[in-house]
């Protein structure tokens, strides 16, 4: 392998215009650079062709190329009658091209190149559409390890022709619809899950079957919404090259019932093209359901956060169990699924019934198990911590972590607050991720004005308060910065606490948790107290199929703690409201694990 210690060279980046006649512009900039010629018109390259609107948004192409002189005339020339996106930039009146050479650039170097640009590029307000038929990322090679500084070289280099098209690294690394790409580069166990997948897919529309349930299990962490993303966009990007006047049923669809990562996979879809298929290829199953007949079956339905479809009717949907019924209109569908993430009653699988669909899975060898944990950048008896105390309600004395990982015990909510204030800098920011205070559903707040006597719906603890996720009031300007952001991606939102609604399916840099009175310690052991939660939707009795009215809080309120607790990559800092816990956290911490 190649080794870190290799100088990395500043890439050579020319800006011209989008034309016939770009050769002699790009020859213009270089001047008599020799290598730089030699780079950017023998070499191996990357590129990026962009068109402005009148609203300062961009369409954007990415691609890479043995000879970028032949492959510009094939995109001027050709490319055009057979493709819609080149149609649209060959009439672009402000079409701009970014030619990027390297010394180490390979075939293998430029496909992963063109592959980070599209991820990062995806991630941009900015930005409309954003074009390509692939995902490039390769597997190791010579100079693999050369790919991640050459490309902060790359986008930096960008960034000084184009702030807006090009915004800072940090800031893209930093979006929701980053950590969601469907062009992240998958890990082993995801592209063995991967391969799996497509080949029980194409063996069951090869044979019209239908209703296939291909069961994806995996806890917070384990890469699910990356691999899903992944199947979304691969399953449906040949279709973009049929005329834009043809009729094209998507081959895939792909469901959420969570609002925030609904809004991240909308956007993805957007911008990639693939609305064009159907506005509502992504969508919320509730909708999909009412708008598609089962005499008319779609081929391939994703469902990520599958533990949060509905188990029992509800508002707008008249069924019995969404799944069930996803079933009937497809003939495959793919559900990632974590029992572990199940929070309301109306999303409760009674366990035997759960246990019955994994044995089904496994008995057609359609069950898929991701195990590597991808988000807690901890060493396994830290992260078998946070286990025993959710699962096994066991506090034992919090291990050291030669990762670095900071689990910690706070004496207060406010030394909680001020800690993660103190990693929400903008330079930490940048480098490490966002941090954000969370709190367990015990402290009430409904969607309408907050009482007389307070400002704000809010967590409390003691003197010290926060107000609840979703509160802040937001400028005009702000609320058009933030549109289309998730709540922690939002500013406003260090000043407030998040819930389980707000961000589960997220990671954050640092999580600072509120553990409010539904979690107590009692006799040695961890107890969930239903009585002291306000978590309507959790705590309330779940009508079983035989009738049976049936208390499941213990349970989901279970859950609620273990997805707060499971966000933080690069820490976690705990206070509880009950003093007895409180007390046992703090004898786990000992004076290595104190928050101060």
């Amino acid at each position: 392998m190649g080794a870190l210690s290799v100088t990395i060279s500043k890439p050579i980046i020319s800006e011209v215009t989008y034309s016939d006649n770009f050769t002699a512009e790009l020859l213009s900039n270089i001047g008599e650079n020799k290598n730089a010629q030699k780079l950017l018109l023998d070499y191996p390259t990357v590129y990026i062709i962009r068109d402005k609107d009148n609203n300062a948004q961009y369409t954007v192409y990415v691609g890479e190329t043995t000879n970028i002189k032949r492959r510009t005339g094939q995109h001027l020339y050709d490319d055009v009658s057979k493709r819609t996106d080149w149609q649209q930039l060959a009439t672009a009146q402000q079409g701009r091209m970014f030619v990027i050479g390297h010394d180490h650039f390979n075939k293998s170097l430029t496909l992963d190149i063109e592959n980070q640009l599209m991820m990062y590029l995806l991630s941009v307000d900015s930005i409309k559409q954003l074009n390509n038929r692939r995902t490039n990322a390769q597997n190791e090679y010579y100079t693999a390890d050369e790919l991640q500084p050459i490309m902060s070289k790359i986008w930096r280099g960008l960034h000084h022709y184009d702030s807006k098209l090009f915004p800072v690294e940090s800031l893209i690394r930093d979006s929701a619809l980053f950590k969601a790409s469907p062009f992240h580069k998958l890990t082993a166990e995801q592209i063995a899950a991967k391969q799996l997948i497509y080949q029980k897919i194409e063996h069951a529309l090869a044979q019209s079957k239908t209703g296939q349930l291909i069961f994806v299990e995996g806890e917070a962490g384990s890469g699910k919404t990356v691999l899903l993303s992944n199947l979304f966009y691969e399953l449906n990007a040949e279709l973009l090259n049929q005329p834009v006047t043809a009729k094209i049923k998507p081959h895939s669809y792909l469901l959420i019932n969570h609002d925030q990562q609904l809004t991240v996979y909308k956007q993805i879809a957007k911008k990639l093209g693939l609305e064009r298929l159907d506005i509502d290829i992504v969508s919320k199953p509730t909708r999909f359901i009412n708008r598609h007949a089962a005499a008319e079956k779609v081929d391939v339905i994703l469902v990520d956060e599958a533990h949060l479809l509905w188990t029992q009717g509800k508002q707008s949907y008249r069924g019995k169990n969404q799944l069930a019924d996803l079933l009937q209109l497809a003939k495959v569908v793919v559900v990632v699924f974590d029992r572990h993430q199940m929070l309301t009653t109306e999303e409760y699988w009674d366990k035997q019934e759960l246990r019955d669909m994994e044995i089904e899975a496994s008995t057609t060898g359609n069950l898929v198990q991701l195990k590597d944990q991808q988000r807690i950048s901890a060493e396994q008896p830290t992260i078998d911590w946070i286990r025993k105390l959710v699962f096994d309600r066991k506090i034992t004395p919090i291990p050291a972590d030669k990762k670095g990982y900071q689990l910690k015990i706070a004496p207060d909510a406010q030394t909680v607050y001020q800690k993660i204030s103190q990693h929400a800098t903008e330079k930490e920011n940048a480098a490490a991720g966002l941090s954000r205070i969370l709190a367990t559903f015990d402290w009430k707040y409904v969607n309408k004005t907050a009482p007389a006597d307070d400002d704000y719906w809010r967590v409390k603890a003691g003197d010290w308060s926060l107000p609840w996720n979703l509160q802040l009031p937001q400028t005009k300007a702000q609320k058009r910065a933030n549109r289309g952001l998730a709540w922690a991606e939002q500013p406003q939102t260090i000043h407030e606490a998040g819930s389980t609604y707000t961000i589960q399916g997220f990671d954050l840099n640092f999580a600072g948790v509120i553990i409010g009175p539904s979690v107590k310690y009692r006799a040695g052991h961890v107890i969930f107290d239903p009585e002291a939660s306000e978590n309507k939707k959790a705590t309330r009795k779940r009508t079983m199929k035989n009738g049976e009215k049936k208390t499941v809080a213990d349970e989901l309120l279970q859950n609620e703690l273990n997805v707060l607790l499971t966000r933080g990559v690069h820490g976690l800092f705990i206070y509880a409201v009950d003093p007895q816990l409180q007390a046992a956290l703090l004898a786990a911490a000992g004076s290595q694990h104190l928050l101060s």
